[in-house]
């Protein structure tokens, strides 16, 4: 029975629904004791209470959703992004419990090396019938052409590895798999550690827990010194399948916490064995790859020919030395769950030790006499293809047909299938937000280990590993995937003593290069910062063009249609007008009051559709482009930049909630000034080099043709010209102000020219965006041995030449002068000729080699 009676009220009330420990409890021993490692969470629970808990884990969750902390399955399905729910109770491992799971740890490390090290060489375990022959070669992460070759077998293969394990009802610790490919989740275990840290900052100064941040430290030392030819400054990159990747998130900011470059297949090509880096200033060598794909995926020209995320002709470059890869090419055959029956053996032929950390009970199905018996009693059994190892099948949940056509495929290749056995999970505390209660639930908890340093080049049985002091932990049954998880704990191994902090920042030893000119930027990230600057503007025109619609609907709803300005409204927001014909064919006053406000529900309901999802060239349409490439260059974007467009990102989700005008309207407003402030940081905090330039280059691309376009329809086009449509104009680049203060008087169409077209010293005019324009494109890289312009500088030299050479006078007075009229008509489309095709030309230019790759033949045999 848990004995509450020593602590004070505000403990009792989290705890008094804690159950009794019937089963092993990381909180409470067997006779209802709190564990001794838990006191100084408990004396921090113990002031903080139920109320200071509960805003605990509001404000973690804050913090997660401002920076950004998210993953996801499919990013192109609606709604598949999620956030991490961060517990506020971390998982606590007292020194001595740690100092057994990190010896079971380092032991389990040393033995996978070990192990892939037999595999591709002498494969001892085969020969000597430990491991089937059939086990092996039929996984699909087994690589034929890693085999033998010792460029790869003379390094490590497996520099960072990661160990699911769960503790069971008994309290024995059991390996639930390892993650040995592209290992996950230390980048997120270092974020739930920085964000626990803000919530819990007196908990987390004073109490005796180990620090992470050295061992990220060492994770970068061991990849410098795997670089064969720059040990001093390697080039070392991170490559990630993209943003549809779970573990986006974790790419973008591990590549950032690091200082490497983040990477696409597409953003790499392999030139006589050598890998590099396609960047704005050439080709750059690459030493180093951190990869995030799976083998079979990592090169289409060896390995899977379906395979768009990686390089053709990686493995070669890996046989050859020219290139490291970490972790190697051919390690994911160790993730075979079937290797967890053989692991005593293994380890006693391999290491000459015992196995300090047992696995699940699991029986590989390609042995007669585990066959027979799973044959005969499948129920209590989970099974798992080799081939499909994400999808996890339970035959008491089948139907009598399904049952039968699935045993019938496990007797016709047996060796393809594992059976798992469900076991009862140890329990841990964990804080409910909805009920206020600390409660009791299983939890799943993955640590990492990392080669050491300094062992880089010694021999596999000579190589130490070092295990990080905590890891990622998720609330579920034991063996869920963590991305199945709602809710993620923070792991805390308590130290003897109070460790010191270490700061997240790198300390470099040695020479550094420094280097300025960002020639080194990858070539997809400046198409990326590109089409954020475009997309981000237009959404910024986007809105202000439909506050001023909305406002001018309020004015002038009750009116009838063509008496307003609304239908050129719709024309510059691109919208048709809804139907309003056959409202009513009524004459009498009651129906012709009935028709206005049937028109105003009508032109009200089609303007609010911008604020919906589904609508194409919407507000939330156009922020899911912007968002897509801004999560595409996240490590080039500070903190600050990112959590600004974090809280834009909950505007836009806000926005289908807007049922009526004013609402909009203000909704609006707040969108325009969260873009406002998200380019305004960009601006103050990014480099001035090749990326913000093109990042502005699509700003002020997008806003000079939509500016000229709306010149064009308020002087030349409009079914309604006039002060009131020229007020509009000026309201919406934001120049109505500055109008008044300068001229005040009434509006003139030729004050309006001389502001938005021809003064340089206004932002929002064109001749100072031509000149912005002229001067970036001046400064972006140039062909190199050619004394001739590229298309987007003689483009641009047209629009400006254009612009300069107009005769001002000539303009005077277009709404009374036909001559006038049809000069600036000439005018405006002289203008906008170049400058659509400017993009084009700069993505030519700069951008050209990342266009998407497309599978010529088909690489499948027929059956």
């Amino acid at each position: 029975m848990l004995n509450l009676s020593s602590f004070n009220q505000a403990l009792q009330q989290l705890l008094q629904n804690y159950p009794d420990a019937r089963q092993h409890d990381e909180l409470i021993n067997e006779q209802g004791e709190f564990r001794a490692h838990w006191q100084p969470v408990l004396d921090e629970l113990a002031e903080l209470g139920q109320e200071g808990l509960r805003h605990c884990s509001e404000a973690t969750q804050d913090l997660l959703h401002e920076n950004g902390v998210t993953f996801n399955v499919y990013e192109d399905e609606e709604g598949q992004l999620r956030s991490w729910q961060l517990d506020p109770l971390p998982f606590v491992i007292s020194t001595d419990e740690w100092e057994k799971l990190e010896q079971g740890l380092i032991q389990r490390s040393r033995l996978l090396e070990a192990l892939v090290d037999d595999l591709y060489g002498e494969r001892r375990v085969i020969h000597e019938g430990i491991l089937p022959p059939e086990l092996v070669y039929t996984h699909p992460a087994w690589l034929f052409s890693a085999a033998g070759h010792q460029a790869i077998r003379e390094r490590p293969w497996i520099l960072l590895h990661g160990t699911d394990i769960t503790r069971d009802h008994q309290g024995e610790w059991r390996i639930m798999g390892d993650w040995t490919q592209a290992p996950s989740g230390a980048g997120y275990a270092l974020e739930n550690r920085v964000l626990l840290a803000r919530a819990l900052p007196n908990l987390y100064r004073d109490a005796p827990l180990r620090r992470l941040a050295s061992f990220l430290q060492a994770q970068h030392r061991c990849l410098a010194e795997l670089a064969r030819k720059h040990r001093d400054n390697p080039n070392i990159v991170l490559l990630t399948p993209g943003q549809g990747s779970p573990g986006y998130f974790e790419h973008a900011w591990l590549a950032n916490y690091m200082n490497f470059s983040l990477v696409e297949g597409a953003d790499l090509v392999v030139r006589d064995g050598q890998v590099s880096m396609r960047t704005l200033g050439g080709l750059k060598a690459v030493d180093v790859i951190v990869r995030h794909i799976n083998d079979p995926w990592c090169d289409p020209l060896e390995l899977r020919g379906d395979s768009l995320l990686g390089v053709p002709g990686l493995m070669q470059a890996a046989r050859q030395g020219d290139v490291e890869i970490a972790n190697a090419l051919g390690v994911g055959v160790l993730e075979h769950p079937a290797l967890a029956c053989f692991m005593p053996e293994l380890c006693d032929l391999l290491l000459g030790e015992k196995l300090l950390l047992k696995s699940r009970n699991t029986l590989w199905c390609g042995e007669p006499e585990n066959l027979e018996k799973l044959l005969t009693l499948p129920a209590g059994w989970q099974f798992k293809n080799i081939q499909n190892p994400g999808q996890l099948l339970e035959p008491q949940q089948f139907s009598t047909s399904e049952q039968k056509a699935f045993l019938d495929e496990l007797q016709t290749v047996p060796h393809l299938y594992v059976a798992q056995q469900p076991f009862q999970a140890a329990t841990s505390p964990c804080f409910d937000s909805q009920t206020g209660q600390i409660g009791a639930q299983p939890v799943n908890l993955r640590f990492f280990s990392l080669a050491d340093p300094s062992d880089i080049d010694k021999p596999v049985q000579k190589r130490r590993q070092r295990i990080m002091p905590g890891g990622l932990a998720w609330i579920a049954e034991p063996g869920t995937p963590v991305m199945d998880s709602s809710q993620v704990k923070d792991i805390w191994v308590m130290a003897p003593v109070p460790q010191p902090h270490v700061s997240l920042l790198l300390q470099a030893h040695g020479p550094i290069r420094v280097t300025r000119d960002s020639q080194d930027l990858p070539s997809r990230v400046a198409d990326s910062l590109f089409w954020m600057g475009r997309y981000g503007e237009r959404l910024d025109s986007r809105s202000r063009l439909l506050r001023e619609t909305l406002s001018k609907l309020l004015e002038e709803g009750h009116l009838p249609l063509q008496a307003t300005l609304l239908p050129d409204l719709f024309t510059a927001l691109s919208l048709p007008l809804p139907d309003l014909e056959n409202l009513t064919d009524d004459k009498d006053s009651s129906a012709i009051h009935t028709r206005t406000s049937l028109q105003f529900l009508h032109l009200r309901n089609r303007l609010l559709e911008m604020f919906t999802e589904n609508t194409p060239d919407g507000l939330p349409w156009l922020f899911s482009y912007l968002l897509r490439n801004s999560r595409a260059i996240r490590d080039h974007l500070g903190d600050d930049s990112w959590r600004t467009l974090n809280h834009l990102h909950r505007k836009i989700q806000g926005l289908q909630r807007a049922q009526e005008i004013t609402g909009g309207r203000s909704s609006l407003e707040e969108v325009i000034t969260h873009l406002a402030a998200f380019f305004g940081l960009c601006n103050e905090t990014m480099p001035h080099h090749y990326g913000w330039r093109f990042m502005d280059l699509g700003r002020f691309t997008e806003r000079v043709i939509s500016s000229l376009e709306l010149l064009k329809l308020a002087l030349i086009t409009a079914r309604k010209p006039g002060i009131p449509l020229w007020e509009v104009v000026l309201s919406t680049t934001d120049n109505l102000t500055v109008y008044r203060r300068r001229y005040r008087s009434q509006l003139h169409p030729a004050a309006i020219l001389d502001l938005l077209l021809f003064d340089e010293s206004n932002p929002r005019s064109i001749g100072y965006m031509l000149k912005r324009l002229e001067r970036q494109i001046e400064k972006l890289p140039q062909p190199e041995m050619t004394p001739f312009r590229n298309l987007e500088n003689r483009l641009i030299i047209e629009a400006t030449s254009t612009l300069h050479l107009v005769d001002p006078d000539s303009l005077l007075d277009p709404a009374t002068s036909e001559i006038a009229h049809t000069a600036l008509e000439e005018l405006l489309d002289a203008l906008l000729r170049p400058l659509h095709q400017l993009s084009d030309a700069i993505s030519h230019s700069h951008f050209s080699h990342v266009e998407t790759p497309r599978q010529l033949v088909s690489l499948q045999a027929k059956g």
